[in-house]
């Protein structure tokens, strides 16, 4: 009977632990399905990001997301980031990537500059009102490596 126990706890903790995994690892692949809408301000057209209800879903929510800081030249802030999924020659800015492979992420406590995959976690807001900023802003944020 303790056997049992014992493995059916095993294997909950196992199957929790899978669940989290798949999760935490994939909020980039979570937020690449946005679409865009064409609006106008002042300055003329731009694509305004319409959110799937995946993503609405995650709004407030802690997230993990694993990438790339974005050093702009003179801009760099230790406490107030961009981090991309993908590598610098790649990334949005830079490359191929699109808007929804990037973020802003406000730090709790400022890092140093890494050309290295770095690991951060924090609460996600979505903004579809601001075009000075990104669309995925993560606040409150700690680095996990």
């Amino acid at each position: 009977m303790k056997l049992k126990r014992t493995l059916f706890i095993f294997a909950l903790v196992f199957v929790s632990a899978m669940t989290y995994a798949q999760t935490s690892n994939n909020v980039w692949r979570d937020l690449s399905e946005v679409t865009y809408k064409i609006g106008e301000d002042d300055f003329g057209e731009l694509y305004i990001p319409v959110f799937s209800d995946k993503i609405k879903k995650l709004e407030g929510k802690v997230v993990e997301a694993d990438g790339y800081i974005i050093p702009f030249e003179g801009m760099f802030k230790p406490e107030h980031i961009i981090l991309s999924s993908l590598p610098l020659a790649e990334c949005f800015f830079c490359g191929s990537g699109g808007p929804e492979t990037v973020m802003e992420v406000m730090m709790k406590n400022p890092i140093k500059y890494t050309s290295k995959r770095v690991r951060v976690r924090g609460k996600l807001t979505l903004n579809d009102k601001d075009p000075e900023k990104l669309m995925y802003i993560v606040v409150d944020a700690e680095i996990l490596n």
